[in-house]
This record gives C-alpha cells, sequence and structure tokens, in this order.
C-alpha cells in the first residue's frame, strides 16, 4: 500500500461533493467477431499493469486514504443494449452514465462497450465505442489517456507515483519556504518580472447551476483544417466566436469571456493529478489572427508565472497537510454557494491522445472524444481530443446555462470552419 497524494485525496474526498468521473470515448471502424475475446484481451492487459489495478482504501479520520492492488474482474465491464444505434443516440447514453458515479474503493475505473454504431465519424459502416470511465483520483486527463491507449493495445508504461514519504516536522519548514517565496513572488509581480495573476472574471449564462437536460455533442475535424498556431488556441478562437454570439443572443454581454483550460505542470510528477486550471481571455471583439496573439501570450505568461518558485513551494507545502486539516478543508466546501465571478465561463480541456495505432478486437481507431463534467458554477464545458489526425471537439452543456445546445452546436461548427 501506499497512500494517496494530498491532491490525490483532495479530488478524491471533493468527488463527494461534486462528481468528477472522467468519461473517455474512442469510436472504432467495425465490430469485433468475438466481443467476449476483445473484453477479455483488455481485461488481461488491465491486469498486467498494476496502476490500473488499483484501488482507494480508506483510512480513519486522522489518515490518509492509500491504494491497493486488487484483482480486474468481470464487473468493470459492461456491453450495452440501446434503442437508437446511431451516433447521436450513442452520445445521449453516454450522457446517462454520469448518472453512475463510480466508487474508487470498488472500482477506479469501468469501461462501457457500444456495438453495431451507426455513424462513428471516421468509419464505414457500422462501429464499435467504448468508453473509459476513470475516477479523477486515478489519473489526470493526461495519464487517463495513457491507461486507455494502454488498454487498447499501445505499449505504454504507466509508471507508478511515488508515494509520499512525510513527517510532521517538514510542515513548518515547508509553509515557511512557501510565506518567503511568496513574498518573492509578490515583489517579482510588483517589478514586472513576473506576469500578475489572471483576473477573475464576471460569472455569465454558462456559468449557471446545471438543470434541465444536459447533452453532449462532437465536431469532428481533420487536424489540418483547424485554423490557429496550434489546435488548442484555434479551438479557444473558435469557442470565443461561437459562445460570445450564443450569450449575446441569450442577453450577456461577453465582452469579458474567457475559459478556465487545464495546464500540465512541467515539474516531476508527485501525483496522479498534475495539472492546474488557467485562465485565458477569449477576447471576442478581436479579429482572429490578433485574438490568437493574444491568447497565446497569455499561455505564455501563465506558464511564466506557474514556473515561480513560489508555486513549487506552495505545491510541496501543500503536500505535507496533515490528513485531518486537509479532511476539515474539504468538509468545509458548500457547493451550493454562488460566486458573482469565476475563473472562467467554460472550460476547454485538451489532450492529444497520440497516434491512431489502438484496436479494440481486431477494429482500428478512428476517433476519441471526452466530456469534461460539469459543476455547480460551470452549466458548459468543452473536450478537445486528438488521435491521429482526427480532432473532435465536443461539447457538455446544461439546458440551464445554453438553452438550445443544437444551435450552440452550429455557432461552434461554423466557427471551426473559419
Amino acid at each position: 500500500m501506499r497512500r494517496l497524494a494530498a491532491v490525490d485525496a483532495q479530488t478524491y474526498w471533493m468527488s463527494a461533493k461534486i462528481p468528477n468521473d472522467q468519461f473517455l470515448v474512442y469510436g472504432f471502424a467495425g465490430v469485433p467477431t468475438d466481443l467476449e475475446h476483445a473484453i477479455d484481451v483488455i481485461r488481461c492487459r488491465a491486469s498486467d499493469c498494476a496502476e490500473l489495478r488499483l484501488r482507494v482504501r480508506e483510512g480513519n479520520a486522522m489518515t490518509y486514504p492509500a491504494w491497493v492492488s486488487r484483482d480486474v474482474d468481470e464487473g468493470q465491464f459492461t456491453v450495452h443494449e440501446i434503442d437508437d444505434n446511431s451516433w447521436a443516440g450513442c452520445l445521449a447514453a453516454i450522457s446517462r452514465l454520469a448518472d453512475d458515479h463510480l466508487d474508487p474503493r470498488m472500482y477506479a475505473w469501468r469501461m462501457h462497450v457500444f456495438t453495431s454504431v451507426d455513424g462513428v465519424p471516421g468509419a464505414t459502416g457500422v462501429g464499435t465505442v467504448a468508453v473509459l470511465q476513470i475516477s479523477h483520483v486515478l489519473a489526470d486527463g493526461v495519464r487517463s489517456s495513457a491507461m486507455a491507449a494502454r488498454l487498447f493495445g499501445r505499449t505504454v508504461d504507466i509508471a507508478p507515483v511515488t508515494a509520499p514519504r512525510v513527517r510532521g516536522v517538514k510542515l513548518p519548514w515547508r509553509g515557511l519556504l512557501a510565506a518567503r517565496t511568496h513574498r518573492r513572488l509578490v515583489g517579482d509581480t510588483a517589478a514586472g518580472l513576473v506576469p500578475a495573476q489572471a483576473p477573475s472574471r464576471p460569472a455569465l449564462r454558462s456559468n449557471t447551476r446545471p438543470s434541465g437536460v444536459r447533452s453532449v455533442r462532437t465536431v469532428v475535424r481533420h487536424r489540418d483544417q483547424l485554423p490557429g498556431p496550434t489546435v488548442t488556441i484555434g479551438v479557444l478562437c473558435a469557442v470565443s466566436t461561437a459562445l460570445s454570439a450564443h450569450l449575446r443572443g441569450l442577453g450577456d454581454d461577453p465582452s469579458t469571456l474567457g475559459a478556465e483550460v487545464p495546464m500540465a505542470k512541467t515539474t516531476a510528477r508527485e501525483a496522479n493529478n498534475h495539472f492546474g486550471n488557467v485562465s485565458v481571455g477569449l477576447y471576442p471583439e478581436l479579429g482572429f489572427d490578433e485574438r490568437a496573439t493574444r491568447i497565446a501570450a497569455e499561455f505564455a505568461d501563465r506558464r511564466r508565472r506557474a514556473e515561480h518558485p513560489a508555486m513549487r513551494a506552495a505545491s510541496r507545502a501543500f503536500a505535507v497537510t496533515p490528513a485531518p486539516l486537509l479532511r476539515w478543508g474539504v468538509a468545509q466546501f458548500d457547493p451550493t454557494v454562488r460566486s458573482p465571478t469565476v475563473t472562467g465561463n467554460t472550460v476547454v480541456s485538451s489532450v492529444n491522445r497520440g497516434p491512431a495505432d489502438l484496436q479494440f478486437g481486431g477494429a482500428p481507431v478512428v476517433v476519441t472524444a471526452g466530456y469534461p463534467a460539469l459543476s455547480p458554477m460551470m452549466g458548459l464545458t468543452h473536450g478537445v481530443h486528438g488521435i491521429g489526425d482526427t480532432v473532435a471537439v465536443s461539447v457538455h452543456a446544461a439546458e440551464s446555462a445554453i438553452g438550445d445546445v443544437d444551435e450552440y452546436v452550429a455557432r461552434l461548427d461554423a466557427a471551426l470552419s473559419g
């Protein structure tokens, strides 16, 4: 056994208040001739990977939970029969999977399989859709994508995260160091040596508490069809165009529009979740080229600030937080409290899932997608996921936050086309 890192324990405890399962969707061209054998192959691959055998064991109130190893069993695989076997019907079924949250003490991940799906993007004839539902405590977006690749046949080393070695005496020293480097950060920011922290922005309709119908949609493009210096920046520019117009139609002023974007940390991984969320302005009033330049500059500023020694010192201090204190802090969080300001008016999570070398029962992968979870202050999220030269831009939206989701997706589709 090894204890959970502090950030992973926080993610685990917080999931009781805001469910945070990830759903990694993979579409394959064709249907396995022997579905049971295809699933058994994946089960064997999981059994051969120590990190995919992990589950959480809760400790007492004074200790952190721990990782324990368990066998992969048949209960982690479900083959679904759906009345509407179209791609749209499959996406609707996938959206309903979020109603059954994982308990990582039983299973930290589960795989759902839909066969004979008609209209899988990139497939001729019927295809297969496999969905890896994975608890955020086990992996962030990058790590979960690597785990999925391992299950679908790519040779990937899922290295274990080093177990934290924490002594109580380290907390005062690391706290002192964090305070000292924070004062340096304040001085460096005032001197213009480090970019200032990104400002909060007013909450908009898209930040409405999710209610009503929840929908998922996906727009697919070849990588070369997307404008911008990078896929992520190109999609952010398109989201700016589409969302600002949509919110304006709903009576909002989108002039301060911004996105919350998960950004991987550049330091060595010390937790299963190794990223931070940054705020990026979307500048809907600017033309495409200037908008892309400003967004790229904001990403560069967020990275520069994240690399300041104060950020590393703060992370090291947080890593030695006593379990009772962290448990207490999570318990104080009230998901019903509303804030007039937010980090972003939508989430845009972008992960390149590598070459198109994955298979399911001999059927090759043709598309991959993901739908970031909604939260009390976020009723609209986007996923940007690439496999080979195919990029899926996905939307997860609550009716309360976006109104007509198909109208919004039509705007986004048009914006992605330039």
